[in-house]
């Protein structure tokens, strides 16, 4: 293999495990064990288990940002929100180990790739989307911030607990959750 070739196995193999077992019951020598290599190799390339996750975390955001921000090209604000609910869910159905490595606690229990952490980096990006829309059709943009975090907060928390059941499917998800956000309660839909 490539150094190159060898970077992107240790980053699929790494992404595996810390998924299955967390960041802190995971260790370089099962990962290097997985990928058939000496340790040495892992610490090559990233320096050690935290260089590594780093790595993973910040692939499987930007994928996730790069999503969310596509989706959110769409003309009408509905569409925007239905477009940006499939969209998280599908990188949850399609990412599975990667939303797991960011979903779970992040090393030293703090910051970057915890939940709440990537909520809310997503959550200051649909911000800045909301806030144009809201400015084009005339509604007070000062709201933006707490649309977003309400929208991205409510599609993360749902994708967490839907990773587990996968029941409804990832459609019925993100049109119950469109149309909670867009009719509320009242007129919640069967």
């Amino acid at each position: 293999m490539t150094g190159r070739e060898r970077r992107e196995q240790l980053i699929a193999v790494g992404r595996q495990v810390f998924a299955e077992r967390g960041f802190e019951a995971t260790s370089i020598e099962e990962i290097a064990e997985r990928a058939k290599v000496s340790k040495p190799v892992v610490y090559e390339h990233f320096g050690g288990k935290e260089g590594l996750h780093a790595v993973i975390v910040d692939r499987a955001v930007q994928d996730l940002m790069s999503r969310l921000l596509e989706s959110l090209e769409a003309d009408h604000p509905r569409e925007q929100v239905a477009r940006a609910a499939d969209a998280f869910l599908r990188f949850v159905e399609t990412q599975e180990d990667a939303f797991r490595v960011l979903i779970q606690d992040a090393p030293g229990g703090g910051g970057g790739g915890s939940l709440p952490s990537v909520v809310a980096d997503v959550a200051t990006n649909v911000e800045t989307v909301f806030a144009r829309q809201l400015k084009t059709h005339g509604y007070d943009r000062s709201i933006a911030p707490v649309l977003a975090r309400a929208l991205v907060g409510m599609v993360a928390l749902t994708g967490q607990w839907w990773l587990d059941v996968r029941k409804p499917k990832r459609e019925v998800v993100a049109d119950t959750i469109v149309n909670l956000v867009w009719n509320g309660l009242k007129d919640l839909r069967q």
